[in-house]
């Protein structure tokens, strides 16, 4: 059985810094795998924040680029998201995310619709 359990949030001040990790359980991580992080703030749909396409390159929104990223350590099966200059809106319950290990996503990393496996959420907030 899969189980991705996400930790490393809490309560920040805008301006500083936080790094989520999702350690896995049944589910050996590879630099072919798309695995993502999303967000979810009350109210809003939720969004993917960072990617790891299958070619192991990464990908961002354009409301995160140059804040965060997305990391990897194989060898501990643990998903990384390092969030610094961090804002109010960046406020939201935040979620790793992983495809099913014999999915090829070639393109479709920024597709909610292919990530199978999601931890239970660590809250980030935000103050001004």
């Amino acid at each position: 059985q899969v189980q991705l359990v996400e930790s490393g949030g809490g309560s920040v001040q805008s301006g500083g810094s936080l790094r989520l990790s999702c350690a896995a359980s049944g589910y050996t991580y590879s630099n072919s795998y798309c695995m993502a992080w999303f967000r979810q703030a009350p109210g809003k749909q939720r969004e993917g924040v960072a990617f790891f396409a299958s070619d192991d390159t990464t990908n961002y929104p354009d409301s995160v680029k140059g804040r965060f990223t997305i990391s990897r350590d194989n060898a501990k099966n643990t998903l990384y998201l390092q969030m610094n200059s961090l804002k109010p809106e960046d406020t939201a319950m935040y979620y790793c995310a992983a495809t099913a290990p014999t999915y090829i996503c070639a393109d479709r990393w920024s597709s909610r619709a292919i990530y199978v496996y999601w931890g239970q959420g660590t809250q980030v907030t935000v103050s001004s």
